[in-house]
């Protein structure tokens, strides 16, 4: 399969799909951090959301996708996560500004979403009803796949089926106390704990990339 991973810079998904065989690449306005700049797009991902599109990969080759097989996006969550409510609503009002990037973030979104493809799965922890996005499909944990850490996730699957939980361990930390992220700081901090557990990403890949 041709496969799109949006908003993507660790390849953790798209190397995954790689070793299964597929024709994946990741997407990102930052370089990749997976080592993988060959199956990296340094760019915006929206006009290659609908394919019949060229680009380049960070190793300077010509690509042309006609259309994509499969789309996964992780999309900033910043302004739509249910953990930002308390900055949102300040005083009991709505910030305007706050308000105007959360509508900014759910058009892009959308945008995913409502590609010209028809496998679309779309990843992000659980958003503020405000800003009416589609019903979730499922909900998965990392300790569904061998990482001892709650994080409550959202899936948005469209032509496909769930993720199968491969190994189902004791959680023994939650997100914000699991040392990975724990100690992490300084600019590099919000990029860090953005990362796909290893687990789901493989997951992801064991479950959709048997999809034609």
């Amino acid at each position: 399969m041709k496969i799109l991973v949006a908003c993507e810079e660790s390849q953790r998904v798209t190397i995954e799909f790689r070793k299964l065989g597929h024709e994946a690449f990741s997407c990102d306005l930052e370089f990749c951090s997976g080592g993988h700049p060959e199956w990296h797009i340094w760019a915006d991902v929206l006009p290659l959301l609908n394919g019949k599109a060229n680009f380049r990969t960070c190793d300077g080759q010509k690509h042309y996708i006609d259309k994509w097989d499969l789309i996964v996006g992780f999309p900033p969550c910043t302004y739509l996560s249910k953990a930002g409510s308390c900055v949102l609503y300040r005083g009991g009002k709505i910030d305007a500004e706050r308000f105007e990037k959360g509508q900014g973030a759910r058009d892009f979104f959308l945008a995913i979403w409502n590609a010209d493809c028809d496998k679309i799965a779309i990843e992000n922890p659980v958003p503020m009803k405000v800003f009416e996005l589609p019903e979730p499909s499922q909900v998965i944990e990392p300790f569904y796949f061998g990482e001892p850490v709650t994080k409550k996730t959202y899936l948005w699957l469209k032509g496909l089926p769930f993720v199968c939980p491969t190994c189902v361990v004791e959680p023994t930390y939650t997100f914000e106390t699991y040392p990975l992220f724990k100690n992490s700081f300084g600019k590099y901090r919000q990029k860090n704990r953005s990362k796909t557990f290893w687990g789901v990403a493989k997951a992801m890949a064991l479950s959709w990339g048997d999809e034609t």
